[in-house]
């Protein structure tokens, strides 16, 4: 063996002439390949692309239904504006009947006050006939009780009332039926006619239209003390007298302006 034997070659092993052969082929074969697939190409690229695209025929059906999905469009938007036209002659005729419900509440009234006008105006004419016959009728003496009076009306209501408790005590703080004090007394004579006055002297001085004592007629009130302090009312029954619960000594009397002048007067009838 030679001494240079157990080191290894550097030098590539030959190929075999089988191999190569083998892989010539193999390569001429892929080019082959190749140019016939560029050659196609090319001619593929040399003849323009054509399609054909079928559209759809428009049948009879389909021309029936773009007729009737017209109409109904057509239907819809009638509805629509036959709806906005009921709805504006809704409103108009709201606003109709509201103008005429105004006119009719304002005739109302008005007839209503003028009814109340010629009741207000009857009720003077009858107050005044009443305090007439009152002060006509009416004794001198102090203790006379039989001073005439009507017995209906505003006026008369309130002196018949006060005539049928003469007689009856005097307590401070009563109110009737059988027992009062001034201003009780006069509150339930005025609520006889519909008057509701206030319950002490005080605010019944200042509840009426002032009136001096030179002009005092049948139905005023009287009050002694000043206007809003007052400590004693009456109400004058006519000619110079009046009727009041005066004190526990005396109870429920008629009494003359003369012997105990009042400092004031009201109107409320």
């Amino acid at each position: 063996m030679s001494h240079t034997a157990h080191i290894p070659s550097h030098r590539k092993p030959r190929r075999s002439a089988s191999k190569m052969a083998l892989r010539a082929g193999v390569a001429g074969g892929v080019l082959s390949t190749l140019a016939v697939a560029a050659a196609a190409g090319t001619a593929n690229a040399a003849e323009p692309v054509t399609e054909t695209i079928e559209m759809p025929t428009l049948t009879a059906d389909l021309s029936t239904q773009i007729a009737q999905s017209a109409e109904v469009t057509q239907q819809t938007a009638d509805s629509y504006e036959l709806r906005a036209e009921q709805d504006a002659a809704a409103v108009k005729a709201a606003k109709q009947a509201k103008e005429d419900q105004a006119k009719a509440e304002a005739k109302a009234k008005a007839k209503a006050e003028a009814a109340a006008k010629k009741k207000a105006e009857e009720e003077r004419a009858s107050r005044s006939a009443e305090r007439t016959t009152l002060s006509a009728a009416g004794g001198s003496s102090a203790s006379s009780a039989d001073v005439a009076a009507p017995a209906s009306g505003s006026v008369g209501s309130v002196v018949s009332f006060l005539k049928a408790q003469l007689g009856d005590a005097y307590v401070m703080g009563a109110s009737g039926p059988n027992a009062w004090d001034c201003s009780s007394l006069v509150q339930a004579a005025f609520k006889q006619a519909g008057v509701d006055l206030p319950r002490v002297s005080q605010d019944q001085s200042v509840s009426g239209t002032p009136v001096s004592l030179d002009s005092v007629q049948v139905g005023d009130i009287l009050y002694w003390g000043g206007a809003g302090s007052a400590y004693h009312v009456g109400v004058y029954i006519g000619n110079g007298q009046y009727l009041d619960a005066a004190n526990p000594g005396k109870g429920v009397v008629i009494q003359d302006l003369s012997g105990y002048p009042a400092d004031g007067a009201v109107r409320v009838l």
